[in-house]
């Protein structure tokens, strides 16, 4: 059996932490775990705490990894402004093509996880059903940035890209905000304690419009497949679990959940 080794940044996030504990499970995967913090998975994999925002550290740290045949880019570092935000994330995720695509030599393939983003989700609106082909929106956008320099970097090489874009993941991740689940449920709670009603905190076009969900497990399946199916080089996947739902009719069974 060929094992591939897989490199996976954000290992401690709603999307790494179900991918590396997926990943450990597959025989013939070997996996190293790139996240500040060690991540709470058992299982057989090596760790290494990198700032990827830092290229000598990148160099440092990650330099020795010429075994590697599969990048899985799952990072993120909040910028409140959107100008920053792309070039922060941009720049991470170049600092570490820069040191892996020069240390192993037989890199196969990057995969990026972008999101409904892509499409403008957090501008209002925007057309559904969304198509990965669909026109980009007005940027700054840093899954633009991102992709668009995976792009550039690969053409001519041997190795391959892809990306996901997965709606309103739902999983579980310590410490980690960017989870509706979670969001949820603290907002859930604190309303509980002060005695008030489950009040929908969005505005009611998106209390009535189409909603997708992607669990956390599902997607990491799915980031797996894309990385290693042919069909997918070069591609960007839409992946949701693939029922819709309108937060109308979610928000009152939430609300009983917690006995509100």
């Amino acid at each position: 059996m060929t094992k591939r080794k897989a490199l996976v940044t954000g290992a401690t996030g709603v999307v790494g932490r179900y991918l590396l504990r997926h990943l450990v499970q597959q025989p013939d995967w070997d996996v190293v775990a790139v996240s500040r913090r060690r991540p709470d998975i058992e299982g057989s994999y090596d760790f290494v705490a990198a700032d990827l925002a830092d290229p000598a550290d990148c160099r440092a740290r990650l330099g020795g990894l010429s075994d590697v045949t599969h990048v899985f880019y799952a990072a993120y570092l909040e910028r409140p402004d959107p100008r920053e935000l792309v070039a922060v994330n941009t720049a991470m995720l170049v600092n570490l093509v820069d040191v892996i695509e020069q240390a192993a030599r037989g890199l196969e393939h990057v995969h990026l996880v972008e999101g409904s983003k892509w499409y403008g989700s957090h501008l209002g609106p925007y057309q559904t059903p969304a198509k990965e082909t669909d026109p980009r929106h007005m940027p700054p956008n840093m899954y633009y940035d991102q992709q668009d320099f995976l792009e550039s970097r690969q053409r001519g090489k041997r190795w391959t890209w892809s990306a996901s874009r997965p709606h309103a993941i739902c999983g579980f991740a310590l410490g980690n905000p960017m989870n509706l689940t979670t969001v949820i449920a603290v907002y859930a709670a604190i309303s509980r304690e002060l005695g008030l009603p489950l009040s929908f905190p969005g505005k009611p076009g998106a209390y009535r419009a189409l909603y997708q969900c992607t669990d956390s497990a599902l997607l990491a399946r799915a980031l797996t497949w894309m990385a290693t199916e042919p069909a997918c080089a070069n591609q960007a996947c839409n992946i949701t679990n693939g029922d819709l739902f309108r937060w109308e009719n979610m928000w009152p069974r939430i609300a009983r959940f917690f006995e509100m």
